[in-house]
């Protein structure tokens, strides 16, 4: 596996491990002038778990992948948070927001995966 898609896999675990919903992977590795080669979105349903969800993601690509992201943005106020890991973009939305800007939709020509939740 290489190593951009061993970084995503680490990404939805940590994902995963602080109980993020409705994550998705979007694979943009097919088109041209794309802004990265993955994309990986979900939400929390509060601050306080989108906060934790960007921690556990940070954990996880750092122990796991020796990875750290690029930037982070929108950790103040955890209502969208943003991680660039170069070529793998986070998304950590409350619903409401995600609903709004409705990433998966925008890159629509790309390969849309839904992961199942861990209940």
């Amino acid at each position: 596996m290489d190593q951009t898609k061993e970084l995503v896999k680490t990404i939805i675990e940590g994902l995963q491990e602080k109980k993020g919903k409705n994550i998705v992977t979007v694979d943009l590795t097919r088109l041209s002038g794309a802004i990265c080669q993955y994309m990986v979105i979900c939400e929390g349903n509060t601050p306080t778990q989108v906060s934790a969800l960007s921690d556990s993601v940070w954990d996880f690509a750092h122990k796991n992948a020796g990875e750290k992201p690029l930037s982070t943005d929108g950790s103040q106020h955890a209502e969208w948070i943003g991680m660039d890991y170069g070529t793998v973009l986070v998304h950590i939305f409350l619903p409401e927001l995600r609903e709004f800007y409705n990433l998966e939709n925008l890159w629509s020509d790309a390969k849309v995966t839904q992961i199942p939740d861990l209940d």
